[in-house]
């Protein structure tokens, strides 16, 4: 497939929302157009969330004309689709440097603009934030508007309809806007409900009362008498199933082409007409990936996506042969399933992500999508193990953090082996705090009864895997990073591992070094570093963060000077745990000894690479090997003498 790339010359103009108000109807629609190649063009080169951002190109068109932000507060679900609301804002060129260290996020942030009025990473929180502003703008007696915008996807998640819910019986003044963009725009629904809209919008209204009563004068008088009430044929007009959305107190209005962006400003600008309406849910249907330039089919619509080429929409990938974490789950659960009828998985909308569309393929009726739902996956889960059924919830670690009383309450209390494997544990580079797996070791190690592993390479995981399907004496979580894994020879034998039972990689004297999951490697290279210098350290896998192998931390700590406890977690995790043990034992040795706990700084850590953010945290090689090395001078530790003997003999 291939592009011309438009010139944005009505684009360069704009700076602010104040830019558009200047425009007619006619030049949003050339604007449309331009946004959406710059969007394209920008997230070509460094990578992003394109396809949310493509399908609502022009509603952000048609907000920013209506309303009056940062006055009007416009609230974005989530943040993938908010790319083309950070260029209307001024963010423009800054755009350029997406996701990368000290560039913009890609997601809201309230500290990076006064028009993003709502910090969000996770989905479905709009409607519940927008309410609260409508509630504090009547507290304060103010008049601004408040407009929210959800998808369909987020609308599966509890949180949305409790919001929805609340909106109803408070009846304050708010704007929903539900963007459906799942259902394509079928000629006759779509020309019908653009007819309509028309109509609706032919004209100013004092009020949406107005509106049904104008839509009931278009049709026959003896149609309008056999309705009980106007609004009530005016829904049924506008809407296939009215039932849902105005039983929760909504006045609903749609669906309507979320791509024309004149009638979306007629009806918007009566909606802004000044008066108080109550709450309103204006469904529009959208095309996620409007425009985009792959010529490909994605069942996902391009989410997310690589950098790539804008001309021929060839993906710029790396030519790298080392399989991801993710791929090597997804691929060990497979060949599992083939021999164990009972094995299920469970995504809560991210098939692709945590690799178990690869399980749906080959075992459609055991793989369960529940939707942005990560509360129902987790009683879901519950459910089907209390049955005997042996459920694996694969869950980005960030969000499992939203079914954390699902967990404690429904699994772990009831002592249930389901399997969660936590996709993204640790740091995860350009999608920065809100996604970052920095807590899932202290938010589960503080749990009774539960087993938490994190391999250090491939072959673990594919292991822990394993182990985890043999495991049914209650949960058990694996906690795995984003990315390539290390490169290793894939074993093809699987190994059932002793639970709570680490293992020792090297011995050396005087220095001990005890890491959890990804920061084994980094503890090798440091020891290799330190050894060209004539000190043999001991490093040592704990691969399960509970149990804890109390025997191994013991040994290491009662027969060296020095203990350093790596972890890619934050403080109150692994090593917190490990210092617990220690400083409960009677046995101890009653030698003062050193202990050094090297974890996650304590703030939430902006979007960069992975690689930039751990060296931000000083747990890379070169973080780990400078604060072992001012440990060592402070306590003088001193060389081993042979082994600086056999360096110079070399």
């Amino acid at each position: 497939m291939t592009r011309t790339i438009n010139k944005t010359l009505l684009l360069k103009s704009i700076n602010s929302p104040e830019d558009l108000k200047n425009l007619s109807v006619d030049d949003l629609k050339v604007l449309s157009s331009e946004l959406r190649e710059e969007l394209i063009d920008i997230v070509s080169k460094t990578g992003g969330h394109l396809g949310a951002g493509l399908g609502v190109v022009e509603l952000t068109v048609a907000l920013h004309f209506v309303f009056n932000s940062p006055k009007d507060k416009l609230i974005w679900d989530v943040g993938h689709q908010a790319y083309p609301h950070k260029i209307l804002t001024g963010r423009r060129k800054e755009l350029h440097y997406l996701r990368q260290k000290g560039g913009v996020s890609g997601f809201l942030k309230r500290s990076e603009s006064k028009h993003d009025h709502f910090g969000a990473g996770h989905s479905s929180t709009s409607i519940s934030a927008g309410l609260g502003m409508a509630v504090a703008r009547d507290l304060n007696k103010e008049t601004n508007k408040v407009v929210a915008v959800i998808g369909d996807g987020a609308m599966s998640a509890g949180l949305a309809y409790e919001g929805m819910n609340n909106a109803g019986i408070l009846e304050s003044d708010m704007i929903i806007i539900l963007n459906d963009n799942r259902m394509s725009i079928a000629p006759a629904v779509g020309a019908l409900s653009n007819y309509l809209s028309k109509i609706v919008s032919s004209e100013p209204f004092n009020s949406v009362r107005e509106i049904a009563k104008k839509m009931v004068e278009i049709f026959p008088q003896q149609i309008s008498e056999t309705a009980k009430k106007a609004e009530d044929l005016a829904r049924n007009i506008l809407t296939q199933d009215n039932t849902f959305f105005s039983q929760m107190g909504m006045f609903y209005l749609g669906p309507i082409d979320g791509h024309d962006v004149e009638t979306l400003v007629k009806i918007l600008k009566n909606l802004n007409d000044g008066s108080r309406h109550g709450p309103i849910l204006l469904h529009i249907v959208t095309e996620k990936g409007k425009g985009h330039p792959f010529s490909k089919v994605s069942d996902e619509k391009y989410h997310a996506v690589s950098k790539f080429n804008v001309v021929t929409g060839n993906t710029l990938k790396s030519s790298s042969n080392i399989p991801t974490y993710t791929e090597v789950f997804a691929e060990t659960l497979c060949n599992l399933a083939e021999n164990n009828k009972n094995i299920t998985a469970i995504t809560a909308a991210m098939p692709s992500g945590t690799g178990l569309n690869k399980f749906k393929e080959k075992f459609e009726n055991r793989f369960f999508d529940v939707g942005i739902a990560e509360q129902h996956a987790v009683t879901f889960a519950a459910g089907l193990a209390s049955q005997g059924i042996q459920p694996f919830v694969a869950i980005y670690s960030t969000f499992l953090q939203r079914a954390y009383d699902q967990v404690i309450h429904d699994v772990v209390i009831q002592k249930l082996p389901v399997k969660f494997m936590l996709d993204r544990s640790g740091l995860v580079g350009a999608d920065g705090a809100t996604h970052a797996g920095s807590f899932d070791l202290a938010y589960l190690l503080c749990l009774p009864n539960v087993v938490v592993m994190a391999p250090s390479d491939e072959n673990e995981l594919k292991d822990m895997v394993y182990t985890a399907s043999l495991y049914n004496s209650g949960p058990i979580f694996c906690r795995y990073p984003r990315g390539e894994a290390t490169g290793i020879e894939i074993s093809k034998k699987l190994s059932q591992m002793k639970i709570g039972k680490g293992r020792v990689i090297k011995k050396g004297k005087d220095i001990a070094v005890l890491s959890i999951g990804t920061m084994l490697e980094n503890s090798i290279e440091v020891s290799k570093k330190l050894k060209t210098e004539g000190y043999n350290i001991t490093v040592a896998d704990a691969r399960f963060a509970k149990p804890i192998d109390k025997n191994l931390l013991m040994d290491l700590y009662n027969n060296h000077k020095i203990l350093f406890i790596i972890e890619e977690g934050a403080t109150g995790g692994f090593s917190s745990h490990c210092l617990n043990i220690i400083t409960s034992n009677d046995m101890l040795n009653k030698t003062p000894k050193i202990i050094r706990c090297l974890t996650l700084p304590d703030f939430f850590q902006e979007h960069a690479s992975q690689k930039e953010q751990l060296i931000e945290a000083n747990l890379n090689v070169d973080g780990i090997y400078n604060k072992i090395k001012a440990c060592i001078k402070s306590q003088k530790i001193k060389k081993n003498l042979e082994i600086n003997k056999r360096l110079k003999n070399k």
